[in-house]
């Protein structure tokens, strides 16, 4: 009997897939389990896979290799997709299909399996990815072939004896994972109406939030987050303790209107308050430890980073190949940002840096400038000879002007 290796999160919908992968192409199931920091209680999780009728079930705490090979090479990219979202589930896909590839080979599987929708973006990072990494496993995404509703999901779970995970159906549809959670459908798909409160998990409403602002200081080492108020943190754990402080103060809630991968415009809310900071203080550092070349290319190269990362594209070779320049261009990203919270604004009020490129002796008028002014007519004829050859040659009046 051939194998399949599912990505399983404990829902109902991977919960009755289970039964319908061995039902529909009699498969021996095994099922992964991954949490990247989206509070999954892996045991529990295992238990009810064993108990559906999974072969073997694998959990893995996957928080640690999410942050350090996934998370913080974004960041240092300054990879937002569309200048908002911080990537929190386009990221993890990736790496829950290397540790999928990996059961799969251990497991002798010849197939993997997942329970993303056919209109959304994770079907398609699921597959690509899985086909970067071992092109012979044969991908089955079984909700693209049962067209069950919810409701008929319920009636087949309880049909077959399936524990039904949820007891009380959330109107949204939500995924979450310690850079950030994702909330849509219901009411949220008129992109007119403000999100309901109780769309949000981990932000207080900004009325909510304490008047008095609250300051904060992270270090930055080649790019890297690593001390909150001078307190030396793992990736993780400061992470953790970010999306904690901010969300007190309500930051971190996003409200866009996102164009997907396969072509149709969704409205996306999410919640990402260690990464809202993260990238306002490391955009600080930058700013003031990079060349005006190099920050604007950078910008660039963030964008590009992030649009590979949202089209399923992280293993490819052009992700892999600007990885390795933004490794070299982070090497002088050293210093400390200062930051504001108060009401759900998340704002830099300060920085500084032992490589920083502003020199305050240049940039002042007070006493201490340092700047030669004798050299501003140098630079001004050279800078303008283009334009006084081309005023003489040609005209540069607009002919409606003369």
């Amino acid at each position: 009997m051939n194998r399949v290796v599912l990505a399983y999160s404990g829902g109902l919908d991977t919960s009755v897939a289970i039964r319908w992968l061995r039902e529909k192409y009699d498969l021996e199931v095994v099922t992964l389990t991954a949490d990247l920091g989206g509070g999954i209680d892996l045991e529990e999780a295992r238990r009810r896979a064993l108990d559906i009728g999974a072969r073997d079930a694998y959990v893995v705490d996957g928080r640690e290799e999410f942050v350090s090979d996934f998370v913080m090479p974004a960041l240092q990219a300054g990879a937002l997709y569309e200048d908002l979202y911080p990537l929190a589930t386009a990221l993890a896909r990736p790496l829950i299909a290397r540790i999928m590839v990996g059961v799969a080979r251990r497991s002798n599987a010849s197939l993997i399996a997942h329970g993303c929708t056919g209109k959304g973006n994770d079907q398609v990072r699921f597959d690509v990815a899985t086909t970067a990494l071992a092109p012979d496993l044969k991908v089955i995404a079984p909700i693209r072939e049962w067209h069950m509703s919810r409701e008929e999901e319920i009636e087949y779970a309880r049909r077959h004896g399936i524990e039904v995970p949820v007891e009380r159906e959330s109107p949204y549809s939500t995924d979450e994972n310690l850079w950030g959670r994702s909330c849509e459908c219901g009411i949220l798909e008129d992109p007119s109406v403000e999100p309901p409160e109780d769309a949000y998990a981990w932000t207080c409403r900004r009325q909510e939030a304490p008047t008095t602002p609250r300051y904060l200081e992270v270090d930055f080492e080649s790019g890297i987050p690593v001390r909150v108020d001078g307190t030396a943190m793992g990736a993780l754990e400061l992470i953790e303790e970010l999306n904690r402080i901010a969300g007190e103060t309500g930051v971190g809630r996003i409200d866009m209107i996102e164009n997907r991968l396969i072509g149709l415009k969704s409205r996306e809310i999410y919640e990402a308050p260690a990464a809202v900071v993260l990238h306002a203080a490391h955009r600080a550092v930058e700013d003031l430890t990079l060349t005006k070349d190099t920050l604007r290319f950078n910008r660039l190269v963030g964008q590009t980073y992030a649009d590979l990362i949202y089209n399923g594209l992280w293993f490819g070779a052009l992700r892999r190949d600007l990885a390795a320049y933004v490794s070299s261009a982070q090497r002088h990203v050293t210093g400390t940002a200062r930051l504001k919270l108060q009401q759900g604004s998340c704002t830099v009020v300060g920085r500084t840096s032992p490589a920083s490129l502003y020199d305050h002796d240049l940039a002042t008028y007070g006493g201490e400038d340092t700047f030669d002014y004798r050299a501003a007519d140098g630079f001004i004829a050279l800078w303008g000879l283009p334009l006084r050859v081309q005023a003489r040659r040609q005209s540069l009046v607009p002919s409606d002007a003369e």
